[in-house]
């Protein structure tokens, strides 16, 4: 990796930690989320810093291509990322259909009153 590339790679690294803290600040990104998206930005900027240590650690795993060992990375962070997310999704979908469950059920109390106090002889109409 060239000095030039090397200089990219901590800029885009850098511009991503600081897009995530502040997508953070202004309440864009939950804390929740964010946790996943600064490990990742703060190791890309370790290894844009420290380029010798994506050599070493490709050699160490019989790697001689280090940046595959990028690549491989990369996809288990989004398998990572896809399973966390779906965990998020189906437990969001849970709490929807309960939440739709409850409605439907004050919605029909809320018709009953109604149709109680419009009935001829009512306590309410009466007392009126």
């Amino acid at each position: 990796m060239t000095n030039t590339v090397q200089i990219v790679s901590i800029l885009v690294s850098a511009t991503f930690l600081l897009v995530v803290l502040d997508l953070v600040r202004r309440r864009k990104l939950t804390e929740e989320y964010s946790f996943i998206w600064i490990f990742c930005s703060v190791g890309l900027l370790g290894l844009s810093i420290w380029r010798d240590s994506l050599h070493a650690a490709a050699h160490w795993l019989g790697i001689f291509y280090p940046p595959a060992l990028l690549l491989l990375v990369l996809f288990l962070f989004v398998c990572v990322a896809s399973l966390y997310f779906s965990v998020v999704i189906s437990r969001q979908r849970e709490q929807i259909e309960r939440l739709v469950e409850e409605m439907a059920i004050l919605s029909a109390e809320l018709r009953r009153e109604r149709q109680e106090d419009t009935a001829p002889g009512s306590r309410r109409q009466n007392s009126g």
